[in-house]
């Protein structure tokens, strides 16, 4: 096993290391869990170095870091970008494909009165801006958390070349204007990946954005609508093989969905909205936890 995700309560959160990396989030208020186990395809080598863990098997490595509570964050994740760029670089695993980041209070304001969320972004994009201009950036999710802190974990590979791809009617993120924050959100709509031979296809973060502006202000039937269609854009044949890839995807090939609904109460009706959208295989679990931006009321990521 290269690395274990538990989706839970606040309670358990945090980062362990038993042999394998184990990050726990903080995102659920019950005792409902969910768990993701990202397996080895050959003979594990594991550790710890500085605040990361990390498992690697000769074509995958995975990495996980939590960042504790703190009246700022850029310089924290900042340190911790580096440490995973170092960490891949070093190992070689060199690209980096995937990344998730569960933030404690992502809408709330910081001690110096910026949104936790941008302050953030302006670590994560100093990191990427150190690689170099031309430096490539991964799918991600960036989405909310009970308590405080963030928690971060990724994929990255030592074969193969990741292709980033963008959707043809959003903005790429990592070109906002400035009016989102003082720097950018450093990821890719989606990655394709050649898992020796067999395409993977891993969906960020995706929310009812047209261009850069959100859309369905208050309304989260249309926001969800809008967010479908947005992956749906995304993943079809036309925009993949625009990108290089061989084949398109459904909603219905889809093996993991996860759903980010921001208020408690809206998530039966999200839950209803996603009903017979996704194959009869498809694993999809809804949590309950704040969105990027304030005025976003859901956000849906997705493997295949």
């Amino acid at each position: 096993m290269l690395g274990f995700v538990t989706h839970g309560t606040e309670l358990d959160s945090g980062l362990r290391f038993d042999g394998i990396p184990r990050l726990s989030l903080p995102v659920s208020d019950s005792g409902w869990q969910f768990s993701e186990t990202w397996s080895a395809g050959g003979a594990v080598r594991s550790g710890r170095v500085g605040n990361l863990v990390y498992a690697h098997d000769g074509e995958r490595l995975f990495c996980a870091a939590h960042i504790p509570a703190s009246p700022t964050y850029h310089e924290s994740t900042e340190a911790i970008y580096r440490a995973v760029f170092e960490l891949t670089g070093r190992l070689r695993y060199p690209r980096v494909f995937r990344m998730w980041n569960f933030i404690g209070g992502i809408n709330d304001d910081n001690s110096e009165g910026t949104e936790i969320y941008r302050d953030f972004c302006v670590g994560r994009a100093r990191a990427f801006e150190e690689l170099g201009p031309d430096a490539p950036v991964p799918a991600a999710t960036g989405i909310g958390a009970h308590g405080r802190g963030i928690g971060i974990y990724a994929l990255a590979c030592r074969g193969g070349l990741p292709v980033h791809i963008e959707n043809p009617q959003q903005v790429p993120a990592y070109e906002y204007p400035d009016r989102y924050g003082i720097k950018p959100p450093k990821f890719a709509r989606a990655t394709l990946l050649d898992d020796a031979g067999t395409p993977r296809l891993f969906v960020s973060g995706t929310a009812s954005i047209i261009g850069s502006e959100t859309v369905g202000h208050g309304d989260v039937a249309a926001q969800c609508e809008t967010t479908l269609g947005n992956i749906r854009l995304l993943i079809g044949g036309e925009n993949l093989r625009a990108h290089g890839g061989t084949r398109g995807y459904t909603l219905r090939d889809l093996k993991l969905v996860k759903v980010y609904v921001k208020h408690a109460a809206d998530v039966a009706r999200v839950e209803a909205l996603c009903a017979g959208r996704f194959g009869t295989g498809t694993r999809v679990v809804f949590l309950n936890v704040d969105v990027c931006r304030s005025d976003l009321l859901v956000e849906i990521e997705a493997y295949a």
